[in-house]
């Protein structure tokens, strides 16, 4: 809960910043979009590349949301068909290993 609103204020902050930054550079600028070359208010420009890069870092943030939550129904499809199988309620936990050393591993004379 707490990192989500640390990084709520961070995004306020970013916005802010950008904000003043756009205010401030009013001036009109030639932009350059391969076909057509309008002058523009810089302020545009700035909210405008903000905009669209905040619209693909949320795209590819929901994309991976997405993949995230299909893994988690497969992997409890798998878990369910585990459960049907086995007639357990839970995986077994695997014991941690030893604190022993190691055996060591005898080898044959030669000959």
């Amino acid at each position: 809960m707490m990192k989500t609103q640390w990084i709520l204020i961070c995004c306020m902050l970013f916005a802010l910043l950008t904000a003043v930054f756009a205010v401030i550079n009013v001036d009109k600028v030639k932009v350059n979009f391969l076909f057509a070359q309008p002058d523009m208010p810089l302020i545009l420009v700035i909210l405008g590349s903000t905009l669209l890069g905040g619209l693909i870092v949320g795209a590819f943030g929901m994309l991976r949301g997405y993949k995230m939550q299909r893994t988690i129904r497969q992997q409890d499809r798998l878990l369910q068909a585990w459960k049907q199988a086995t007639g357990l309620e839970e995986p077994p936990i695997p014991a941690e290993p030893s604190q022993e050393q190691p055996h060591e591993q005898t080898t044959a004379p030669q000959s």
